[in-house]
Order: C-alpha cells, then sequence, then structure tokens
C-alpha cells in the first residue's frame, strides 16, 4: 500500500501543536523529543486534579484512561495488552528481562556490535559471576549484520540472541525481523532493545518475533522522561523470573506462598507515577493518529537530506554505514572535537548531542571513534532547520581553519 506522505501544512500544523519547535532547533530527538503540547497538558492537568482531590481518588477517576496507556502500547507494537508492563525506561525494562533468565556456567549469548553500554554491562555481570560466554557478530565491511555468521554461531548452549535495533552512536538499522526468523528457528530466546527505533520506524513483535522488547518514552515517541514499557511474549512469561515484586506483582499471598499475576504486569510494582504514565499513552495516541509508516518516511526523507549536506561539506565525516539508515545522523568535524561543535550549535539554539564511546563500546572501539555529534531529525523538523545547521557547520569550520 503506498504510503501517503506528510503534506508541508501537516508538518506545520505538528510544528505549531510543539511550542519547542518556536524556540529552538532540535536535533536531539534520539536523545529526548521535544513533546507535543497535549502530552504536558495532560500531565499537569492530571497533577493539578491530585493537588486538589487526592492521588488515590485522582487514580480511581482516570482509571480507564491509565488502563487504555496499556491498549495503546500493545496496539502500537502489535501485541496483546496482557503482554506488556509499564516501567521507568528501557534500561529498567531491558534488566527485568535480562536478569530475569535463568543462566547457567556455559551458556552463550549472542549479541551485535551495536549493544548499548547498559546491556553491555549486563553481558559482563553474567560472565563474570556465572561464566556465561559472550559472542559478538560484527558487522561486515559495508555495515551490515550478516545473518549468516549470526546462523553460524548458534550452538546447543546458546541460551540468549540480544540485539540493539538501532544504536546509540550510529545510523544503522539492524535486521531484526530476519534475526527473528532465526532465533525462533533455533527456539532461543530473543530479547530486543528498541530504545531508539520506537516512534521512529513501524514496530511490530509478531513479525520481529521477539520473545522480549525494551522500550523508553522520552526519545521518538516523544513521550515524558521517566516513562517505558517491557514487552514479554505471552508464552513465555513463566520462563522470566521477575526481580522483584509486591501486592501488585503478587496479588494472591498467604502465610506460606504467594501467585503472580497471569500477565506481564507482574514485572513492575504498583507505584508509579500515573501522570507520567498517562502522558505516554497520550504521546502514543499522538503518534498512531499520524500512522507511523507516515512518519518513518519523513524520517528517512530528511536523514538522507541531513547526510547529503554534511558531505558536501568540507571536513566533515558520516561515520553512517549500512544500506538501511535511520534518522539518527553521527558525524564528526576534522580538527574540532565533538563537544565544541556541540557548544557551538547550542550557541545558535540547535540542540544535538555527543554520542560517546562508552555508549556502544563494541562499535566505537572497533572504529576508533572517541565520540561524535549526532544529530537526529524527526516528522516535525524541516529542510529549512538542516540548511541553517549546515550553515553554522560551515561557519564554524572556517573559523578553525
Amino acid at each position: 500500500m503506498e504510503i501517503i506522505a506528510l503534506s508541508e501544512q501537516e508538518v506545520q500544523s505538528f510544528r505549531a501543536d510543539t511550542k519547542g519547535t518556536a524556540q529552538r532547533i532540535h536535533f536531539n530527538n534520539a536523545g529526548a523529543s521535544l513533546p507535543p503540547d497535549v502530552v504536558v497538558e495532560t500531565m499537569v492537568n492530571y497533577l493539578n486534579e491530585e493537588a486538589i482531590y487526592g492521588g488515590y481518588e485522582t487514580e480511581y477517576k482516570y482509571r480507564e484512561e491509565l488502563e487504555n496507556t496499556y491498549a495503546l502500547i500493545a496496539r502500537m507494537i502489535n501485541a496483546d495488552k496482557d503482554e506488556v508492563a509499564i516501567v521507568e525506561n528501557a534500561s529498567i525494562a531491558w534488566g527485568i528481562a535480562f536478569n530475569g533468565i535463568e543462566f547457567k556456567k556455559g551458556d552463550e549469548i549472542i549479541t551485535c556490535e551495536m549493544e548499548y553500554v547498559t546491556n553491555f554491562i549486563g553481558f559482563l555481570n553474567v560472565r563474570n559471576t556465572l561464566g556465561v560466554e559472550i559472542r559478538v557478530i560484527a558487522n561486515d565491511a559495508q555495515g551490515n549484520f550478516p545473518l549468516q555468521e549470526l546462523e553460524n554461531a548458534i550452538s546447543p548452549k546458546t541460551k540468549l540472541i540480544a540485539i540493539t535495533q538501532i544504536p546509540s552512536t550510529a545510523g544503522a538499522v539492524i535486521p531484526v525481523a530476519e534475526i527473528g526468523k532465526i532465533a525462533r528457528k533455533h527456539q532461543i530466546l530473543y530479547l530486543l532493545d528498541a530504545c531508539q527505533s520506537i516512534g521512529q520506524m513501524p514496530v511490530d513483535v509478531k513479525e520481529i518475533n521477539c520473545d522480549m522488547l525494551a522500550v523508553t518514552g522520552r526519545k521518538y515517541l516523544r513521550a515524558p522522561r521517566g516513562t517505558g514499557f517491557l514487552y514479554v511474549r505471552k508464552e513465555i512469561q513463566d520462563k522470566v523470573k521477575p526481580i522483584f515484586m509486591d501486592g501488585f506483582s503478587a496479588p494472591s499471598v498467604s502465610l506460606t506462598d504467594y501467585h503472580l499475576r497471569n500477565d506481564a504486569r507482574r514485572f513492575e510494582l504498583y507505584e508509579k507515577n500515573r501522570a507520567l504514565t498517562l502522558g505516554l499513552g497520550k504521546a502514543i495516541e499522538y503518534a498512531l493518529n499520524i500512522g507511523m509508516d507516515r512518519i518513518w518516511q519523513r524520517i528517512q526523507h530528511l536523514a538522507e537530506q541531513m547526510r547529503q549536506q554534511l558531505e558536501a561539506i568540507d571536513g566533515i565525516t558520516v561515520h553512517d554505514t549500512g544500506d538501511q539508515k535511520c534518522g539518527n545522523v553521527t558525524f564528526s568535524v576534522n580538527g574540532i572535537d565533538s563537544a565544541t561543535i556541540k557548544n557551538e550549535l547550542a550557541a545558535r539554539q540547535i540542540n544535538v548531542s555527543i554520542g560517546k564511546a562508552i555508549s556502544t563500546p563494541i562499535y566505537m572501539d572497533k572504529n576508533h571513534l572517541s565520540a561524535v555529534v549526532r544529530a537526529s531529525v524527526h516528522y516535525y523538523n524541516t529542510e529549512e532547520e538542516i540548511k541553517v545547521m549546515c550553515e553554522v557547520l560551515v561557519s564554524v569550520r572556517k573559523q578553525e581553519v
């Protein structure tokens, strides 16, 4: 089915819905996007009601809206709402899933060179404490993930395939659906970090065939900080041991035993910020109303425009490789460190971020990179904003030469 591109009128409408776009150029969507005004208003209104009527009382009033957040998450990723747990961020979600797996000495974990530092620390922990082996599948010379090498690396000892779909410090997209077919064929648990991909591109857990999915809200979903969720496929929920419990996750308790909930909310605790939960739901609803296919098409278009313009500037190197690229554009400026570039752009109300070596340690070490500038586009950004940023970079470059 043909995807209808976002019109200029629609883009301007989204910008009008986002007061931050009038103040600055925001190319730090891979860090934290600017939220739609309705997301902020939803949270503020809820907090005001809490202050007047009480926390539990306000929660009861909004119980249907809070419950609907689970349904919206499920709709976005093509899951059942009983497979969704709402947590604070992707690192918490990933940690719940990973640390709930019962590893033993000799088990093997297969991962990719793009894995995020939080996940990598988890691997090192089970290697150092339990004797679990870590096998890294490196990208090929073109920057693509070699599926056949993954297939060849699988052994009877392979316990988990853990992959980050879009890395923190590069613009590549890992072929997660193809990896999922391999994982399912060999009946190996598959944990996917979709921190950077959710809200940027369509994410369908049934198409991907992942068993667990870790997500944050603040990035491309345009949800508030302190939000995220974990997807755990119904059929494997009993294989993941909750690492903490309360009367919400285990509602049936006697003096001698307890029983967990029969859904993914067994991985939650009762106490959380209900205003943030509503904000998360509103942000997902906003994205779904636009359409993830249309959002992804717009982001790819803008990212390609940015890469082309950056590559045309003398002294700038764009580091993104691979056949499929995303909205995270990484580059460096010859002779000028990334922190200086970030500060020069910030002085002109242009937000970018720095991709540090620690964030994706395997990839950065392999490519001898200590830091990169990361400019990440969203559907509410414009071609004119890209032009302005590149003009500033040309000016900064001339000053340094």
